[in-house]
């Protein structure tokens, strides 16, 4: 080919490429069903437009930590109120306080997390990067619990506000709250931008009703409107006994039991991981919008918690032993009343309540599978949990986290109170970490204001420890110690998974690049292994002749005399005379056996590389499956252990396959058998379609032609030839695909499979097709645009 990019002379012109109609081969109904409920799948260039703004983010990622305000002073009140009495409510401002102070640092700690790690972040991340891997699991193993408990207690607290309004519900509590559960495992599946559209309205209206509430009652407290609702008797709250006020600042509370008030209260900062671990899930800028949304969160978390517990001071809302009538709802009753339109914003207020508890574990169905994602990457969880999904979400994430938080939902039976021992332990951990990892990244790089970055990440780590360690003293003997049963095993677990991965690793990889150089032995046989003949064993054969190979051996193993007699006439009949069919007896009835034996001794000479072709028949229905046996691959992983032998299994599709005179072009499809690719994104189809104004389409783009064509990146792949290595891409348009060579460049940026670009150039040939030689060409997106 010459410099214009045409050829010499030669007496036929290529043909022009083919364009497979992929509409001819029908999708499954198992994924036809997956389209139906979850909705058309996203291309991965997609991933881009996924991402949140401020607004669809408070919405995903927020439910979590701000719900927790619907019961955060609840958990303060219920430890302290059964021992002192009307004290209590001298108390709670003061440990809210305390609350909303370790709030404060841990904020500052991870607006520095953020502003570091802005692809991807947490706690994880950051004990990963500066104190090693093995220090990072310690975080991961405490934030994935965290994440599951936080479904469990979330929305077991919503089911709880829901009972408040319709008593008659009670008896169905657990089903309630593992139904909504359910939910919004099918919202996340649908991806994290369906997820925002559906979560984000309870946030916004729990806030803002919430928020009117507190304002309200602050303002009638300040004029003298708003009053201390009479006592029940503790034979009505449900407990044994309500003590009363001592002397002391603590007024007879006890240090314990104050830690131990505080720390059921610490359960309001819960969340606050979840912007951190998903700040890869942001639009650009993404450090500044995500800093953004969580100062947004925390502040109005802030305002709301401590604005409920001033109202508790005032009102003297008492916590029930059964969870209900909660806290915040005999709040709502002082505030606005109980008659008329009083009644009307009660019956708002808590619905909104009741919304964003139910909905508050959404914000693990975010940070969890991102979580995972991560460890998975670094190979201490199953590889699968880094994949993404039909709609571009960790699917298999969303799967694990769901089921093991329905187990401690119905473990639990749906109590808050029950659940909350295992809550909070995780997410001060990573809050420990990251503030301690934080500390030895300002120490190393001692860049800008590092000295008061580390008195701030410092301050922060030493809180959330010392939250931890009031949190196992005061929780232990609550649930706290199936944290401390659960934590260790698991921790070692990912370390025995790492070891395993890296294990397999080393074995695949050792070698690896000579064994590709390895001189090729001088002769091929291939083994074909048949039972019966079969269009199965016909296709196995077929393909091995494709092989061309310097021996082709046929071989049935005699376990059945009538059968081998059978095998034999057929063959016979059929005039198979020019191919050889090797009978080899197998007296102990051991395929698998036979077949090493027989492998071995073809490779016997040193000098045979052997491929054994294994047919096997693959059955679409689910049922069928049980009435055939796993044979080819047993022999398959049996015979791979003789050097120089390879397994290879051919398969044959038989529900699908067509009668052999029918060619499939010509195999009609009912249209609902049809499934039409995934279309590419609007805006980048109308920025193709401006650069593409004067080109032509590939169907007629002509040999030895100059032409101008537009079209999106199907394959690339990068070919030795000659001592050099060249670029090879296919460009479709959808009338026809064309090659295009870059000679001498392996890799070109921007050109990936995906990309959309315009080529301009003479249309030559390249090994027998139609291609441009180094074209002029402008890039018009990038394959993740």
């Amino acid at each position: 080919m010459n410099p214009d990019g045409e050829v010499p002379s030669s007496p036929l012109a290529p043909e022009p490429g083919v364009t497979v109609d992929a509409s001819a081969y029908p999708e499954s109904v198992t994924y036809r069903l997956k389209n139906a409920l979850l909705g058309r799948p996203l291309v991965s260039e997609q991933l881009a437009s996924q991402r949140l703004s401020k607004r669809v983010a408070f919405g995903v990622l927020a439910p979590d930590m701000i719900s927790s305000s619907g019961y955060g002073t609840e958990e303060i009140l219920v430890i302290m109120y059964p021992i002192i009495g009307i004290g209590a409510f001298s108390l709670v401002v003061p440990v809210t306080l305390a609350i909303l102070a370790v709030l404060f640092f841990v904020t500052l700690s991870y607006l520095q997390v953020i502003g570091v790690y802005t692809r991807i972040g947490g706690s994880y991340v950051v004990a990963r990067d500066n104190f090693g891997p093995y220090i990072a699991q310690i975080a991961a193993v405490a934030l994935l619990i965290d994440y599951i408990v936080t479904v469990a207690v979330q929305t077991s607290a919503g089911t709880a506000a829901l009972t408040s309004i319709l008593p008659a519900l009670v008896p169905y509590t657990v089903w309630i709250t593992v139904a909504v559960t359910l939910v919004m495992f099918y919202g996340n599946l649908r991806g994290i931008r369906e997820a925002g559209k559906i979560f984000a309205f309870p946030t916004y209206f729990f806030v803002i009703s919430l928020s009117l509430v507190v304002v309200t009652g602050l303002i009638k407290a300040a004029l003298g409107m708003l009053h201390a609702q009479p006592l029940p008797s503790a034979a009505t709250l449900g407990w044994a006994s309500v003590g009363q006020p001592g002397n002391g600042p603590l007024l007879g509370l006890g240090v314990f039991f104050l830690l131990k008030s505080f720390a059921n209260g610490g359960v309001s900062l819960t969340g606050l991981e979840a912007i951190s671990d998903s700040v890869g899930s942001f639009r650009r800028p993404v450090a500044r919008n995500a800093r953004m949304t969580l100062v947004i969160m925390c502040c109005a978390l802030g305002f709301l918690v401590l604005g409920t517990s001033i109202l508790a001071h005032v009102t003297h809302a008492v916590p029930y032993a059964s969870g209900t009538p909660t806290v915040v709802s005999q709040e709502v009753h002082a505030v606005v009343g109980t008659t008329g339109l009083g009644a009307v914003l009660f019956i708002i207020v808590q619905s909104a309540t009741v919304l964003i508890l139910l909905t508050g574990g959404n914000t693990s169905f975010n940070g969890f599978p991102y979580l995972a994602s991560f460890v998975a990457g670094d190979s201490f969880l199953p590889r699968q949990l880094t994949k993404r999904g039909h709609r571009l979400a960790f699917s298999n994430g969303i799967f694990v986290l769901t089921l093991f938080a329905i187990v401690l939902i119905i473990a639990f039976q749906a109590r808050v109170d029950a659940l909350v021992g295992l809550y909070a332990i995780g997410v001060f951990t990573g809050f420990t970490l990251a503030g301690s990892g934080m500390v030895k990244h300002n120490l190393r790089l001692r860049q800008g204001r590092w000295k008061l970055r580390v008195v701030v990440n410092g301050f922060s780590a030493v809180l959330s420890l010392t939250v931890v360690g009031v949190l196992l003293v005061t929780k232990f003997v609550e649930g706290a110690w199936l944290v401390a049963l659960i934590g260790p095993p698991m921790y070692f677990g990912l370390l025995y998974l790492h070891r395993q991965y890296s294990h397999e690793e080393d074995q695949l990889e050792a070698g690896a690049a000579a064994a590709t150089e390895a001189p090729v032995l001088r002769r091929h046989v291939v083994v074909v292994l048949i039972n019966e003949l079969d269009n199965a064993a016909a296709r196995a054969i077929q393909y091995a002749r494709s092989l061309r190979p310097e021996e082709l051996r046929i071989v049935h193993f005699d376990i059945d005399a009538a059968k081998t007699e059978h095998l034999r006439s057929e063959w016979s009949r059929l005039g198979l005379a020019r191919l050889p069919l090797d009978i080899v007896e197998a007296p102990d009835r051991r395929i698998d056996r036979a077949a090493v034996e027989y492998s071995a001794t073809v490779i016997a000479d040193g000098e045979t590389e052997c491929t054994v072709l294994l047919p096997r028949r693959f059955f679409h229905g689910r049922w069928q499956w049980l009435l055939h046996d796993r044979t080819a691959d047993r022999i398959a992983n049996a015979v791979e252990a003789v050097p120089h032998v390879s397994a290879t299994i051919v398969p044959y599709s038989v529900a699908s396959r067509p009668a052999p005179h029918v060619q499939r072009s010509q195999m009609p499809l009912p249209i609902r058998d049809r499934q039409r690719r995934p279309p590419v994104p609007l805006e980048v189809d109308q920025a193709l379609a401006r650069r593409a104004a004067g080109t032509q389409p590939i169907k007629d783009v002509m040999w030895r032609r100059r032409a101008v064509v537009a079209g999106r990146v199907r394959s690339v792949r990068v070919q030795t030839a000659r001592g050099a290595a060249n670029l090879e891409c296919v460009l479709t348009d959808g009338t026809g695909d064309l090659l295009l060579v870059f000679q001498g460049r392996p890799q070109i940026p921007g050109i990936a499979p995906g990309a959309r670009l315009v080529a301009e150039g003479m249309v030559g040939a390249w090994q027998g097709k139609l291609a441009m030689l180094n074209p002029d060409y402008e890039l018009v997106s990038g394959p993740e645009e």
